[in-house]
């Protein structure tokens, strides 16, 4: 499969100019450095990222895209979830048992997008790998049960999801959407109905949805599929000023206990340019109290099982640009459950027309046991992108 993929790629920037033509090749190159502090020592993380961007659009009517990502990784590769977790927690797994929670940060070729999409009179059809975006909210979308967020950096790009989806413009107001994620049988399969519209200054949304859950006991490593339906909605405006939002899921599950989120959100640009920003998040499977917190609690949100370890969460960011190439600010991450703190301090900066540089760093601050524990460790990021 790699070998096709490198193949096709070739292939595309060999054809003549008059396809070379019909055919737009654009992408980025993105080198990444991390220094990691975690248990009184320092770690070096280094990746290079290469993404090459196709897209065709041979009429009105139909369009192509497709994108291949070539990531690789240098300096400390090998990691171990239990050296994020409280010891009180990981003193109990036996000796023998701890490489089973090790990963790896393995080098990766792969198709991330490649779709169809065929406007028609009534409806537009896409399908193929593609972008799935739901929901209203900034870091937390409980109605999007296709992708999780890094609550570091929040809008970094998602992967692409197989799929059919059609799109039907019921009237100027009024739109419909229907997504099916074809998996080995019916009920295992990821089906989604949404109603979208808009009202005065608010757009808002309607949806249900059907996927499966995969729930896994990290004592054991059993892992069960679980048919998960959620009805949920979204809505985001202006009001008196201000940038409002909101959004909501509650979730059935098959053989245990029900749950809902909830997100809601307010920003604001003041006359200076300092951009504000303020989301809470709740989440009834989570826990309220840290004390209770075990080890399923904690791989499960670091394997993503689980979008959030503590049950109350507030989001910050604020961001102000400097000068006109630079721009710098931050976030803070608080758990209003257990009252620790991550502080994410950025920068961005536009060296050229098509070259950024991104500071990112991660200072937790927090009791031990508490969702951003200082024994979780800091981190800072330095990432360059340039475009093609």
């Amino acid at each position: 499969m790699r070998k096709f993929l490198c193949a096709t790629l070739l292939s595309l920037l060999l054809i003549p100019p008059l396809s070379a033509q019909e055919v737009d090749i654009f992408g980025y190159f993105e080198p990444q450095y991390t220094v990691i502090y975690l248990d009184k020592s320092y770690y070096q993380l280094q990746s290079n990222k290469l993404r090459v961007d196709l897209k065709s659009t041979p009429s009105e009517t139909i369009e192509f895209g497709a994108n291949f990502d070539w990531i690789v990784y240098h300096g400390k590769r090998d990691w171990n979830f239990l050296d994020y977790i409280p010891q009180n927690l990981t003193s109990s797994v036996p000796p023998e048992m701890r490489d089973a929670y090790q990963f790896t940060y393995e080098d990766r070729n792969f198709l991330d997008n490649a779709y169809l999409r065929l406007s028609f009179s009534s409806f537009d059809l896409m399908v193929g790998k593609q972008q799935i975006s739901l929901g209203t909210g900034y870091a937390f979308n409980p109605t999007d049960v296709f992708n999780f967020k890094d609550l570091m950096d929040p809008t970094y790009e998602q992967p692409g999801h197989n799929a059919l989806r059609i799109d039907c413009q019921l009237s100027c107001a009024f739109s419909l959407l229907a997504l099916y994620s074809p998996e080995s049988s019916w009920e295992e399969s990821g089906k989604l109905l949404s109603l979208r519209g808009r009202w005065g200054h608010f757009d808002f949304s309607v949806m249900g949805t059907e996927t499966q859950w995969t729930i896994t006991d990290y004592y054991t490593f059993i892992a069960a599929q679980k048919r998960r339906r959620m009805v949920g909605g979204d809505f985001a405006g202006e009001l008196l000023g201000l940038g409002v939002w909101a959004e909501g899921a509650y979730n059935f599950v098959k053989e245990e206990k029900d749950f809902w989120e909830l997100v809601v959100g307010s920003d604001y640009t003041f006359d200076s340019e300092l951009y504000l920003m303020l989301e809470f998040y709740h989440h009834s499977l989570a826990k309220s109290d840290f004390r209770q917190y075990d080890l399923n609690d904690w791989l499960r949100y670091f394997y993503q099982e689980q979008k959030a370890l503590s049950r109350d969460q507030a989001y910050c960011l604020v961001q102000y640009p400097a000068t006109d190439l630079l721009k710098i600010g931050g976030s803070a991450l608080v758990s209003l459950s257990d009252g620790s703190i991550a502080f994410v301090p950025t920068a961005l900066y536009s060296l050229y027309e098509n070259v950024e540089l991104t500071l990112i760093g991660n200072v937790n601050v927090g009791k031990e046991s508490k969702a951003y524990g200082a024994n979780q460790g800091h981190s800072l990021l330095l990432r360059s992108r340039v475009y093609f």
